[in-house]
């Protein structure tokens, strides 16, 4: 069966709109009944030659349907359609009275995450390792072009997450989707100078992660990790504070 292809212009379109094309394209074939649940979807390189994108778009394409629960991507193996009348929908697995806070969700994720980078730097392999590189680079991507880096960087996390080989990590993001990344409330985004130095510093914390999972380097990975959370942690106690007029004193 043959996808239905967009038309894409890589000369005039972000990346972003890229991703969201190719997604959209795929998402399209599937609910045309293209592609049926267990049917295996064309291959990464097959993806872009028929979308004219390179294969980090297709990566970040793919990695969005993944988090919907509309694709399996099964390592050697390809990606499969999921049958979505089988996944929960949110409304199902949510307390729709209560969310839970930014701060909440930060604190689950912080144990979870540095035992899942420590756990990549040892098990991820190469296919894994690069798509963790190519994930961190769509970071910077969205930062030089001025744009959220809020996907990129759950993209990010769930790249790591899947290079633990276990799924329960990556299940976890899954579950949460964009709330675990509530970073764009930081910084008010008509403030651009502030925005961008936010971004950076993001980018800059990831780096030291993605360099120590590189390296195989498990205690690195984790400090690493650590150090990334805990400091969003720490910027999200001031930004309360800051919203109901408290500063921090300083003996």
């Amino acid at each position: 069966m043959e996808i239905v292809a967009v038309e894409l212009k890589t000369g005039r379109k972000g990346s972003g709109s890229l991703v969201a094309k190719v997604e959209q394209s795929l998402r399209d074939a599937i609910l045309a009944g293209n592609y049926a649940p267990g049917d295996r979807l064309p291959s990464e390189i097959e993806l872009t030659e028929t979308h004219g994108v390179s294969r980090t778009v297709v990566r970040e394409a793919v990695t969005a349907l993944r988090c919907d629960g509309w694709v399996d991507v099964r390592q050697g193996a390809g990606i499969f359609v999921l049958d979505r009348s089988t996944i929960p929908q949110k409304s199902e697995t949510l307390d729709g009275a209560r969310l839970a806070s930014d701060l909440e969700v930060l604190e689950v994720r912080t144990p979870l995450e540095i035992e899942a980078a420590g756990l990549a730097a040892l098990r991820r392999s190469p296919a894994q390792e690069e798509l963790i590189f190519d994930c961190h680079a769509a970071v910077l991507r969205c930062i030089n072009e001025n744009r959220s880096i809020r996907e990129a960087d759950l993209a990010l996390h769930l790249a790591i997450a899947a290079a633990t080989n276990n799924p329960l990590f990556t299940q976890f993001l899954e579950q949460q989707g964009q709330h675990a990344i509530p970073q764009s409330k930081v910084v008010a985004e008509h403030q651009n100078d502030e925005q961008t130095a936010y971004r950076r510093l993001i980018h800059k914390e990831h780096e030291a992660v993605v360099l120590a999972i590189s390296d195989a380097d498990d205690r690195a990975a984790r400090l690493a990790m650590q150090n990334h959370l805990r400091g969003s942690q720490l910027r999200y106690r001031d930004l309360l504070r800051a919203a109901r007029g408290l500063e921090r004193s300083f003996p």
